[in-house]
């Protein structure tokens, strides 16, 4: 209930009768604050008339007068500076630390409110929305979609920058290790991500040239050449099979030349994974492109549209792996390349937020909008989350839109916040009529 109330008092959702304080003087809302979601009063710096006196100052929301001292306020230097206590039930007076009377007011949530947020929380429906979104101004939608494509762009840049600390400052490493994450494609993500900050960028560059060397410390590193590593009906053929031992023998000096460890190869998911999708053909994807110098953050940055992302993303697998899945299991010729699906897929995921992110690392618009401007080129994405938008009559016309839509489903819908959407203001706004 303390929630509605702060969402009451945020949007002004007021009675029509004036307002007065609980001594009697009269309240005007000139500004009703910042919504604070850290610790401390839950408004800063609103702007009140109390009586004839002008107050600029935080205001508290609580469902009882009581839980002022419930939580501490009374002696608490942090909340010195509020005007104006808002409650549904005033049960006592309160004082800050100081031992001054703070004003209070009694504010009640309309019925009307009320009763659609219950109905939010507990509609069967998903997204309990749905009724109101075809009714929705295109303005409401535009606005709210641009700041939830923001909103999931800055969520990835905090992963980035949290790669970028981990790996000692190196936005080179953290691309690579983000770009390596997606190439998990979700099931293998974890283990993509544990595998790339294990590979030693910094001695595997000693070695770019050779294609060979590169594979053997990238698969030597997944701990996916040891035998265990493969499936029992094809050790006997890995054990005769020239690629692997050759591969094995080169990783066993390197590892001994830089002092490398593997990571736990059971890290490694195959269950109803496509041969398309195991480690063995991603890695071998990833050694080309690092191969190729495609894996460069200055690659990256002076790619200008989204064909020439594409093509720098575009990769295929080494020579042996063109007909193998798997070590000592030989299959039909297949080039194995990387899909326009799953080049789009890391475009959207990867290279874009990358790009974004840089350009809040180093102060630099261009390439914050030039990731704006890409996502709008690419096409929506196709998935359930998508999908679902679609039956409740959103237009989903670019990348830029269902990365907006899967941020309201994952950091909205999911967590039943309501409360912060603006298509669940628009949804409690219009129950009023």
């Amino acid at each position: 209930m303390e929630q509605l109330l702060q969402y009451v008092w945020k949007h002004k959702i007021l009675p029509l009768e004036c307002l007065e304080t609980t001594d009697g003087k009269a309240l005007e809302i000139i500004d009703p604050g910042l919504h604070n979601r850290n610790a401390g009063p839950d408004f800063f710096n609103a702007k009140l008339r109390i009586g004839n006196t002008m107050w600029v100052g935080n205001v508290e929301i609580h469902e009882h007068s009581k839980d002022w001292f419930r939580h501490g306020h009374d002696s608490d230097p942090a909340y010195d500076n509020v005007v104006l206590h808002v409650v549904e039930d005033v049960d006592c007076d309160v004082t800050n630390s100081r031992g001054e009377f703070i004003p209070q007011i009694k504010l009640c949530v309309p019925v009307t409110v009320t009763l659609n947020y219950k109905e939010l929380l507990n509609a069967d429906a998903y997204p309990p929305c749905y009724r109101i979104v075809p009714e929705l101004a295109q303005l409401t939608v535009h606005s709210w979609m641009a700041a939830l494509q923001t909103e999931r762009l800055e969520r990835k840049t905090l992963d980035i920058a949290r790669r970028a600390e981990r790996a000692n400052g190196s936005w080179e490493d953290a691309y690579f290790i983000t770009l390596a994450r997606n190439y998990g494609f979700g099931i293998n993500g974890d283990a993509f991500e544990q595998w790339a900050y294990n590979v030693p960028l910094n001695q595997v560059a000693h070695h770019r040239d050779d294609i060979f060397q590169i594979e053997a410390i990238f698969l030597g590193q997944a701990g996916l050449l040891d035998i265990d590593a493969i499936p029992a009906k094809y050790q006997k053929e890995a054990m005769n099979d020239g690629y692997f031992n050759r591969l094995k023998n080169e990783y066993k000096y390197l590892a001994h030349k830089f002092s490398l460890t593997p990571m736990n190869r059971t890290m490694w998911k195959f269950l109803r994974l496509r041969p398309q999708n195991f480690p063995h053909i991603r890695i071998s994807q990833l050694a080309t492109l690092y191969h190729e110098r495609k894996t460069s953050l200055s690659q990256l940055v002076e790619c200008m549209n989204v064909d020439e992302m594409r093509h720098m993303l575009s990769t295929h697998v080494t020579e042996y792996w063109t007909t193998h899945y798997t070590f000592g299991a030989e299959s039909a010729s297949n080039s194995k390349s990387m899909s326009p699906f799953s080049i789009n897929l890391l475009m959207i995921n990867t290279a874009i937020p990358m790009l974004f992110a840089y350009g809040r690392h180093t102060c630099d618009d261009t390439l914050c909008d030039r990731a704006f401007d890409m996502l709008e080129q690419l096409k929506a994405e196709d998935n359930h989350i998508i999908r679902m938008w679609k039956e409740c009559g959103l237009k989903v016309a670019t990348a830029g839109d269902s990365q907006a839509l899967i941020q309201l489903k994952n950091e909205y819908c999911d967590r039943k916040d309501c409360l912060r959407c603006r298509f669940g203001y628009e949804y409690l706004k219009r129950s009023e009529k």
